[in-house]
């Protein structure tokens, strides 16, 4: 683990320090968990008042506190702060370890320099791996796959056959890249697979979650542009476009052909039809649901999806309806007499 001084640490995150700027930092903590030596953060005001207990040595605020005990660095961003000053003190990447004893590679595979490939992987014909890139147990990739510079893979993940990674992508256990797409042909009243001969291209800074599928393209690429974030149990089928910058949270689904604009955000279980087009940044709420294209600078809700303000109120009025029924079929009755004693008269 490094240490660093806090003057060291404010011109990492673009910021300035009250107090001592050559004060030892060791780690970064949570506010409950901080010790002598520690930096913590503090990223939201309802976590302020914690700060009189707070045992750091230091914290990031994006404002000063007066009369404080312990010293501050003062940012815009310091949630951003806290991520970065975090990756500098307590993330350290492995040294390389080349091809370990156990790990199967193929004659005519390109291995870069540095690059671990653990015991359990299998790298095949022509593959091509490149400089600082990790191969954690039981990877698999298949004939024709390239992976590019200081990428980690991590255990069970498999790469099928000609996909392509780009540079310092991350993939998490149990990810598979390039599987067969959902194509049937149907046959009467049965059907026939269509073979799925495209591919998928991850571009580079894209992070895939664990048992996430991405599924290669019938003809041509399913691809993920540059820093998208892609969460666990994530389903992206055959032939999509996933903009640069987009995330998509826990179990979303993204049908086939589908098209998705840059820095969007999908919540946790929603999902797209097939052969759609999603603006840029766009959000989704959580178990939203595309039925239609989707024009781009929009937060929408809902099944289908409509305007989030609007969906808030329309779920206002759900507990209210067995209510609103009562007073339906009540003012239907009143109608009801109301017209039969007109008729009466």
């Amino acid at each position: 683990m490094a240490t660093a001084t806090l003057g060291e640490l404010a011109t990492l995150v673009g910021g300035r320090v009250i107090g001592d700027p050559d004060l030892q930092v060791r780690r970064l903590a949570s506010l409950d968990e901080a010790a002598e030596g520690d930096i913590t953060f503090v990223s939201h005001k309802r976590y302020l008042a914690k700060l009189s207990q707070v045992r750091a040595s230091a914290v990031i605020l994006s404002h000063p506190v007066e009369g404080l005990a312990i010293a501050q660095v003062i940012c815009a961003n310091p949630y951003l702060a806290f991520a970065k000053v975090l990756t500098h003190l307590q993330v350290r990447r492995p040294e390389p370890q080349g091809i370990m004893a156990g790990a199967r590679v193929a004659a005519s595979a390109v291995i870069g320099e540095g690059v671990t490939v653990h015991p359990g992987c299998v790298v095949g014909e022509r593959v091509s791996i490149g400089r600082g890139t990790i191969l954690y147990p039981g990877v698999v990739l298949y004939e024709g796959v390239t992976v590019g510079e200081d990428c980690t893979l991590h255990a069970n993940v498999v790469v099928r056959e000609d996909c392509r990674i780009g540079n310092r992508v991350i993939i998490q256990p149990s990810a598979i890249i390039g599987s067969d797409g959902f194509g049937y042909a149907p046959d009467g009243s049965s059907y026939f697979k269509i073979p799925q001969v495209g591919i998928v291209v991850l571009e580079d800074d894209v992070e895939i979650g664990s048992a996430t599928c991405v599924d290669r393209a019938a003809l041509g690429v399913t691809r993920i542009k540059r820093g998208a974030k892609i969460d666990n149990l994530v389903q992206i089928g055959h032939n999509c476009v996933i903009g640069e910058d987009t995330v998509m949270v826990s179990q979303v689904g993204i049908s086939g052909s589908t098209t998705v604009g840059r820095h969007c955000t999908f919540g946790g279980q929603s999902a797209t039809a097939g052969h759609l087009k999603v603006g840029d940044n766009v959000t989704i709420g959580g178990r939203g649901g595309v039925t239609r294209d989707v024009e781009p600078n929009q937060v929408l809700s809902g099944l289908p999806v409509m305007p989030h303000k609007e969906w808030l109120k329309a779920q206002m009025c759900v507990p209210k309806l067995p209510e609103m029924r009562k007073e339906i079929t009540s003012l239907r009755q009143k109608l009801e007499d109301l017209e039969k004693s007109l008729k009466e008269r």
